[in-house]
């Protein structure tokens, strides 16, 4: 007697014990993956922002970002290097060690739009004296104003 072990088994017939019909249940994979989106999605933003300041606005749209170090300077004066405040005589020492050994030397400033420019020319300096080659200047988009409906 031959088997033919492609022909599917007749109407009322079990299956055979090799085969298994198994199937993945995707639906517990994709509730965890939606949950790390919403996660992902909420708290992006706020790994940015940091320390709360008041950015100028600029219409021109930002350049595509590098990798780079992020100096904060707020309205009172305070420079914040990474998450840690440093005194402005510390501020070319700590730039010089942190690129001791970076081939690209790049440095993001973001300065509250109420801080009193003298100041941020000051650490432009300090930041020209520490050999740095590219500095950007962080602003925000402009708010465009809202349109005025028609009445009529």
């Amino acid at each position: 007697m031959a088997v033919n072990l492609n022909q599917a088994p007749a109407a009322g017939s079990r299956r055979r014990l090799g085969t298994s019909m198994s199937e993945i249940n995707v639906t517990p994979l994709v509730d965890v993956m939606l949950v790390l989106l919403i996660i992902f999605m909420v708290t992006a933003p706020m790994m940015q922002s940091g320390i709360g300041i008041n950015l100028p606005q600029a219409e021109t749209e930002s350049a595509p970002a590098e990798e780079g170090l992020t100096l904060t300077i707020t309205a009172d004066g305070y420079i914040h290097l990474g998450e840690s405040v440093i005194n402005i005589n510390l501020l070319e020492r700590r730039l010089q060690e942190y690129f001791y050994n970076k081939t690209r030397k790049i440095i993001y400033i973001r300065a509250d739009r109420n801080l009193n420019y003298g100041q941020l020319i000051q650490v432009l300096d300090i930041v020209k004296k520490s050999g740095i080659e590219v500095v950007g200047l962080v602003t925000e988009p402009l708010e465009k104003p809202a349109a005025k409906k028609r009445t009529g």
